[in-house]
Order: C-alpha cells, then structure tokens, then sequence
C-alpha cells in the first residue's frame, strides 16, 4: 500500500483549517498568536462567537496610542505677529513658509491667515543659527524695548503726544458729543447751576453767620465738586477697549458716582455736623437774614429746574429699557444721572429745611434751631451718600440682568436645532447697559454632522469609504473628516454668538462653551 505526502504551504493550511482567516493580512495571524501566548489577564476582555470553533478568541484592530507630551506643537498654529515677536522674524522670513487660512475669532473678518508653529520654530533656528542666539536676541530686544518705554514716559513729546489725543483730535469731539445729550448733559447743567449757587451761598453766609447757610454753601461746593468728578466717569467711560482693558471703560461711571458717594458724606455731611455741632456749643448771633432768604429762594428754582431736568432724562432711558422710574433709580442703571437727581432732590429738601429753621431763629431769636438746621441738612446728605455707595458698590460686583431678559436670551439658544441643552447661563450687567453673556452648550452631534455634510460631496465620500481596507488608511479618513466636523462645530458657535449680538444689541460679549 503506498502512500503519498502532500506539500501544503503554510498559507494554504491555514485557510483549509480556518477559512474566516483566508483574507486576513499576515499581521493579523501575528497576533493571534501573541494574544493566545499572552496570560489571561492582559488578553481581551470581549469575547465573542469564534467563527472556527470555541478556542480562538475574535479580535480587533486596535490603533496604538500615540503619545504626544507635554509640550507637543507640531500641528499648533500661530499668526505672523506672533511669529514676528516670539521668535525674531521678519515680514520676509514668512513669505517661504507654508500659510494656512483659518476661521477668524474676530466679528469684522471671516478668515485669516496663520502658520504652523513647526515650521515657524524651524524657520527661526535656520535664521539664528541656534536656540542660545535666539534666546540672546529676544532678550535684547526685550531690554530695548524697556528703556525705550522709560525715556517715553519722561518725554516732553509724549506729554505733547497726550494733550493731542485728549483735547485736540477726535476724542475730544467724541467727549463734546457726549456732554450734548443723555447723562452729559445733566451733569454739565447740574456743574454751571450748583457752582453759582455755591457762589452766592458763600457770600450769604459770610454775611449772616448762618450755620443753615453754611451747610448749604458746604452742599453746593460738595455737589459741583461731584458732578465734577462724574463728568471726568463720562469722559473715560467712552474710550475705546485697549489691549490692558478688552471690556473698555463703561465702569468707570460707577467708580466716578461711588467717589462721588464717599465725597458727600466726607465733604458735604461731615461739615455740615461739624459746623451744627460747634452752632449748638457755642451759639452766635446772626444778622439780617433777607439776603439769605433770596439767595435760598434762587437756589430753589435753580436746583428745582436742574432736578426737572435729571428728573425727565432718567424717565426716557427707564422707557427705552422698559423699566420702572423706581426700578431704574434702584438698579443704578446710568448711576451719574441718578446721583445728579439724588443731590439735587437733598438740595431742594435742604433749602427748605434751611429756610424753615431760619426763619423759626429770626422768629424767636434762637441760634439753636438754626444749628439744628444745619445738622438736618447733613443727616439728609448722609442719607444720599449711603445710598449711592450701596447701589454703585452693587453695580462694581458684577451684577445679573433681570431673569425675564435671561430666559429670553436662553430661549433663543434653546430653540436653535444644533443645541440640546443650555446649562450653567450667567448673563451680568458690565455698565451703561451693556451685558455679557456666558452659558455652557450640549451640542447635537447629529446635527453638527450633518450640516458638515451638506457641504460635501457625498459621492466622493463614499468612493473614499470603499478605498479604506487597512487601519492606517481608516485613521486618515476619520482625521480628515474629523477635523472638518471640529471646524464645523467652532463655525456653530461662532454663528449663535453673532445672531445672540445682532437679536440683543446689549449683548456685547458672548462666551459660549462647548459642553
């Protein structure tokens, strides 16, 4: 009986006695082999039906995870100012490099232009020859530029440069604008009316002797001092945003309306006890009090009038917000106006006082009720200075819009198709009606995708789906796409915080985090 031995390659063995591994690629046997030589422990925890028996364990291919480090910038990116002030390049040096257009972060320009941090580093150490020469140019330049910016600030031209800016170019026209309308100019009228009432108030009291006249030339001087300090609040509050203060300046209402507070109280209420207290120790007789009763009569009608006016100017703005007088008065919403207001209502109420306890001493002949008077005059301008402080110290700490305007803004969000859900919103006022907005977003993936889709060539894409047959080509197409659906999604943001802006023209600053 003869007996023949049949040669079978090691490949062909294989797929007779395991047909499911006939077109697998010969690394995939490799580790077959490996995970059945491995302990149980590190073998794969999912197991599922083997297609050639029960003791082969079917496996996945896996990608090996790259480790990047901690300092990996390979694929970062970098604008050409950057480039030009962190690594010591020239305009130049940049024309050979590789330019990327990005999505623009900026509200005025849809795209601009960026590199690769690569190549930029490699770029600068072929210009300097080494990272020590680098590192020797930035910190020369970095000394140059610090004594330039000492001899700046000591130059006369600077000074020159400054007055300029301030009082002979186009801020100055901007500031004259402001002081023609609005809260400007119920400063610069309560400033013209309460300095002349200062004037003639002074010259009673040297006259009379009246402590009441007294505290009121002492609540004139602090009134127009005040209003003072809130036109230098208004001036400032409309600079531009500078790179020290991207919010700009718009607080600087509240600092100038909180100093002013704290410059009542001081100037106006301290002296007017003060000089109370020393009329009650120490009584004099006054003189006649006719004078003093026509320069009160004056300041009656003038701060009466300047009150009229503040009076009109918060009613407007407290319509075009759709707020109450009172609720527009309590929230501090345009603070110089209402401290103009909260002066001039003390400075009526305290001439009346002034009068009413004048005219009780020329009646009995008793200093007495005029010291009174004058402590009046300084617990009523207490009483105004602890609440302005109270409302602008409010105001400084950041405080929240009214809810039924965040329920709005949230809505808006929430009915967008490409949000599922908006949580953690805070939405503060950051002065002259102004709001910032934050909230964090559930995205719908769903749907980020298929706006991404909607873009593309759907053909295409299939074709490139049947060309992947290895891992290495699956990681490039998901890489590719992948990234486009990030671009896709930061493009999504950027769409919600412009419509959010262009909806809510208070809303001036919107971050929206992806959640």
């Amino acid at each position: 009986m003869s007996s023949r031995i049949q040669c079978v390659s090691p490949g062909l063995a294989t797929e007779r006695m395991f047909p499911c591994l006939a077109h697998r690629p010969w690394q995939v046997l490799c580790r077959v082999y490996l995970q059945q030589r491995a302990p149980l422990s590190q073998r794969p925890s999912k197991i599922a039906k083997p297609c050639f028996g029960k003791s082969f364990t079917q496996l996945r291919a896996v990608l090996k995870k790259r480790e990047y480090g901690t300092k990996y910038t390979q694929n970062n990116f970098i604008t050409a100012v950057r480039a030009m002030n962190e690594f010591c390049l020239k305009p130049s040096d940049l024309e050979q490099l590789r330019k990327i257009r990005r999505r623009s972060p900026h509200d005025d320009t849809e795209a601009f232009t960026v590199f690769l941090r690569s190549d930029v580093e490699a770029k600068a150490l072929d210009v300097w020859g080494s990272q020590e020469a680098l590192a020797r140019e930035r910190s020369l330049r970095k000394d140059v530029e610090s004594e330039y910016q000492e001899s700046m600030s000591f130059s006369p031209h600077l000074l020159h440069d400054l007055y300029s800016d301030v009082f002979m170019s186009s801020p100055r026209s901007r500031n004259r604008a402001t002081f023609l309308q609005g809260p400007g100019k119920v400063v610069m009228v309560a400033i013209c009316i309460n300095g002349l009432n200062f004037f003639f108030k002074l010259l009673a009291w040297v006259y009379t002797g009246s402590a009441s006249m007294f505290s009121e030339a002492i609540h004139s001087l602090a009134d127009t001092c005040n209003q003072a300090l809130l036109a230098l609040g208004i001036s400032q509050s409309v600079r531009n945003p500078d790179a020290v203060h991207p919010y700009g300046f718009s607080n600087m209402r509240y600092i100038a309306s909180l100093i002013s507070g704290v410059g009542i109280f001081m100037m106006g209420a301290g002296l007017s006890w003060y000089h109370g207290i020393m009329g009650l120790l120490h009584p004099q007789p006054m003189e006649s009090l006719l004078w003093a009763y026509c320069i009160l009569a004056g300041s009656l009608v003038s701060e009466g009038a300047t009150l009229l006016v503040a009076i009109n100017e918060i009613k407007k703005s407290a319509s075009k917000q759709g707020l109450s007088f009172y609720e527009y008065v309590m929230q501090s919403r345009d603070p110089s106006t209402n401290v103009v207001m909260l002066e001039d209502t003390a400075a009526v109420l305290g001439v009346v006082l002034a009068a009413g306890c004048m005219g009780l001493t020329s009646l009995t002949g008793n200093p007495y009720y005029d010291s009174l008077g004058s402590l009046g005059v300084g617990t009523l301008l207490g009483t105004v200075s602890a609440f302005l402080i109270y409302t602008n110290t409010e105001a400084l700490l950041g405080r929240s819009i009214q809810a039924e305007h965040v329920q709005k803004l949230t809505e808006f969000l929430e009915n967008d198709p490409a949000v599922r859900a908006i949580h953690d919103v805070k939405a503060t006022d950051i002065g002259l009606s102004k709001v910032r907005f934050k909230a964090e977003v559930d995205f719908d993936g769903r749907v980020v995708t298929r706006s991404y889709l909607e873009k593309q060539d759907i053909e295409q894409i299939l074709n490139d789906i049947q060309q992947v047959k290895t891992p290495e080509e699956l990681e490039n197409f998901m890489l590719k796409h992948g990234e486009n659906i990030i671009d896709t999604l930061g493009a999504e943001v950027d769409r919600l915080e412009k419509e959010l802006k262009q909806r809510n023209p208070e809303v001036r600053h919107v971050d929206l985090e992806i959640l």
